[in-house]
Parts: C-alpha cells; sequence; structure tokens
C-alpha cells in the first residue's frame, strides 16, 4: 500500500468544544462540496431526523450515539482528499498535497540571511 493510499486521521488541536466546533464546520462544508455525493449526505440528516424523532427506531438506542454515529461515518465515507483539504482550510495550513493554494499571497518563497549595517562614526 503506498503512502498516498493510506489514510491519514486529522485531530484538531483543542479542547472539547474546539473539537466540536470543528468537526460540525467539517460537515457543513462537506455536504455544501459538490464532490459528496448526495446520497451520502442523506447520512448526516437521517441521524438528524432520528434525533428529532427518537421513536422511528425500537429499542433503547441512545440518540446521541446516533447522531455522533452518522456524522463519523459521514466524514469517513467521504473522499480523503476532499475532507484533507476542508480540514487544511479549517486549521488555516497549507494544502497538504503540495499544491499552491491560491488565496495567500505572494509566491515562491526564496530563503535567506539579513543582517542589520551598524553605522560608524
Amino acid at each position: 500500500m503506498t503512502e498516498d493510499n493510506k489514510r491519514k486521521i486529522v485531530l484538531p488541536k483543542g479542547g472539547v468544544f474546539n473539537d466540536l466546533s470543528v468537526r460540525i464546520k467539517l460537515i457543513i462544508r462537506l455536504i455544501t462540496d459538490p464532490r459528496i455525493s448526495p446520497l451520502l449526505k442523506l447520512l448526516p440528516f437521517g441521524s438528524l431526523l432520528y434525533f428529532i424523532i427518537p421513536d422511528l427506531a425500537i429499542g433503547p438506542i441512545d440518540d446521541v450515539a446516533v447522531v455522533w454515529l452518522g456524522a463519523y461515518l459521514f466524514v469517513e465515507l467521504c473522499p480523503p482528499d476532499v475532507v484533507r483539504e476542508h480540514m487544511d482550510a479549517l486549521q488555516n495550513r497549507p494544502l497538504s498535497d503540495g499544491s499552491e493554494n491560491s488565496e495567500e499571497p505572494g509566491g515562491e518563497v526564496i530563503d535567506g540571511e539579513f543582517w542589520e549595517k551598524q553605522d560608524r562614526e
């Protein structure tokens, strides 16, 4: 298996509320992305529908667990490169695939050194 085919787990840094807000923003961005299958987009909506109307399933199923499972499966079933692109954008990182980000000003970065010239009198 090549390096490109391996899935990398991207965990945002921060507290529980920061992680939750990043995950919600990621799901919203993935839902609005036209590259994601419309059938796959039904998964988070279905889990939210179950949360609103919990009598759809018979048995002691925890509502929060169903919403979490729906959100988790939605992100996992989305194409990894699309998920990585949106996570990089949410965390203000350059794109992971090495391509240039058109939103950043400038262009090529040239590494160099400088020093301050001291005036002698």
